[in-house]
């Protein structure tokens, strides 16, 4: 790290194993050294932005999240936005992007997702000098290759720094967990027949698919309610050997199967579950207010990737209809993330035992190598293909869930189960951040700069508003009054220092103690 000067360089972590300290640590040693005037961080989502902004702004180093513009306020250090605007604006960011910019893409896997994502991305900072690259997934099952990565003669990316889940638990950074695959018999009906077989039955392509679908289905009785409620006397379990607000977490495969299931966990728990839609108004904030309680289950459909940061979760449930290397260990990264001054106790997945997800649960634990092509006699990595199929109607073909009668089979300890890591969780990736000698110190304020100018532009807003109802005066005219009288043109523009001014100016005004013009 210490001869990095230019170029990408790739930092592969698990999942929850603590990337964006680090990150941090390094955008603030160059900025002190005076080696990067401005840092730009990349984000696949809008929350994202935020959370970022706030982390960074917390050890000093002060972003705009979701910002407009490249070039940010003089009170900020750089900015966090998402690819999307990246793709949106990048020619006219490349002509603002210097070779004296940090450029941080958050899961860059994100940019072979989208062909215009990365060619927005590579387009945008094409002068910066130094990209640095995170992410918990660094491959695609789609094999689409990353920007910046680097790939060997056989096609596999190349990690400049790789932190594996082994390590992270070794050290106490994440907690282990346990898999715990159901299976039993399961009938569902294709077209005319009827088909009854265990996860241990080898079927085709189609039929597999189905007897997975039937095992998710929370309509038969002796299933996926059955795991449910297994489920949630585990959680009761931790909840009583003192981890009092633990929580859990059910995958779900789309919005109505969220639903059914949030019923099923009622009739469980007594208690209604949260219920997080992807495409639901507010969704972030569910999320939110969720991690933030006490409440015992969530629900989600892709509300559980990235950035999704619920310490207090140790009890899950995969019923997601995806099968993919990638979205598996993103939602194992859900539960290993661990919380100050506790042990990284034991959390525990609860899965079909689908032979496909018994290979994930037991390559987690491993390095996951992206690999641009597949060679001829590779399996498939899901069985979604014959779903596809159905879809048109020569293809049609009925299936019917008929029933399931399954139970928890033998256990998967990822790192073999040992004993839970009784001493709080250490700085991951200590040689990255080592590598980067002159540490600076940490702010006295928790509060970042994008929070406190969010404060602030509230708190006028609201004086704006009680001196135009006292006065009988327009918005527009005090702001312009405002803007004026402390030297910006927008108030999107103006600093800490005059946001604070307009604020006295605001105050003065609604206590008689200035003559407005």
């Amino acid at each position: 790290m210490g001869t990095w000067q230019s170029g990408a360089f790739l930092i592969s972590a698990a999942p929850g194993a603590g990337k964006t300290r680090p990150s941090i640590e390094i955008a603030r040693r160059l900025l002190a050294r005076g080696e990067i005037d401005r840092v730009v961080v990349a984000c696949p989502t809008t929350p994202l932005t935020r959370q970022w902004a706030t982390a960074a702004g917390r050890l000093g180093l002060q972003l705009v999240p979701d910002a407009a513009e490249l070039v940010a306020p003089r009170d900020f250090h750089g900015v966090a936005v998402t690819y999307a605007k990246i793709a949106m604006v990048a020619s006219r960011w490349t002509s603002q992007c210097t070779g004296r910019t940090l450029v941080i893409a958050d899961e860059a896997h994100h940019l072979g997702e989208e062909l215009a994502w990365g060619e927005g991305f590579a387009l945008a900072f094409r002068n910066a000098a130094r990209w640095l690259l995170l992410s918990g997934t660094p491959f695609r099952s789609d094999t689409t290759p990353i920007p910046g990565v680097r790939y060997d003669a056989e096609g596999v990316a190349v990690a400049d720094i790789s932190y594996t889940y082994a390590e992270a638990v070794r050290e106490g950074v994440c907690r282990p967990v346990t898999f715990i695959p159901y299976d039993g018999t399961l009938s569902w009906r294709s077209g005319d027949d009827v088909i009854e077989a265990g996860f241990d039955t080898v079927l085709t392509a189609r039929e597999a698919s189905r007897r997975y679908r039937t095992a998710i289905s929370a309509e038969l009785s002796d299933g996926l309610p059955r795991i449910l409620a297994a489920a949630h006397a585990r959680l009761q379990e931790a909840r009583a050997a003192g981890h009092r607000d633990a929580g859990g977490l059910v995958v779900a495969a789309d919005s109505d199967h969220a639903r059914k299931i949030a019923r099923l966990l009622k009739d469980v728990s007594g208690r209604s579950p949260a219920v997080v839609l992807h495409a639901e108004a507010g969704a972030h904030k569910k999320l939110a207010a969720f991690t933030a309680s006490r409440e015992e289950w969530i629900v989600a459909v892709n509300m559980v990737s990235e950035g999704v940061d619920i310490p207090r979760l140790r009890v899950g449930v995969y019923a997601s209809a995806a099968k993919t290397p990638l979205i598996f260990r993103q939602v194992v990264g859900r539960f290993v993330r661990t919380i100050a001054g506790r042990p990284a106790d034991m959390s525990w997945l609860y899965l079909p035992g689908d032979p496909v997800l018994r290979r994930h649960a037991t390559d987690v634990e491993g390095e996951l190598r992206h690999v641009l092509r597949r060679g001829d006699g590779d399996e498939e990595l899901f069985d979604e293909r014959e779903e596809r199929r159905e879809t048109e109607p020569s293809e049609a073909v009925e299936f019917v869930a008929l029933s399931a009668d399954v139970s928890p089979t033998s256990q998967m300890s990822l790192f073999g189960g040992g004993p839970a890591v009784a001493h709080a969780p250490v700085a991951p990736m200590a040689s990255f951040t080592a590598a980067v000698p002159d540490a600076v110190p940490e702010p006295a304020s928790r509060l970042s700069a994008f929070e406190r100018r969010t404060i602030l532009r509230d708190k006028r807003h609201r004086l704006v508003a009680d001196l135009g109802r006292r006065d009988r005066r327009p918005h527009r005219e005090i702001n312009a009054w405002l803007n004026d009288a402390v030297g910006v043109t927008r108030v999107q523009d103006a600093t800490i220092e005059q946001l604070e001014r307009s604020v006295d100016l605001l105050l003065d005004a609604l206590s008689g103690r200035v003559v407005r013009r």
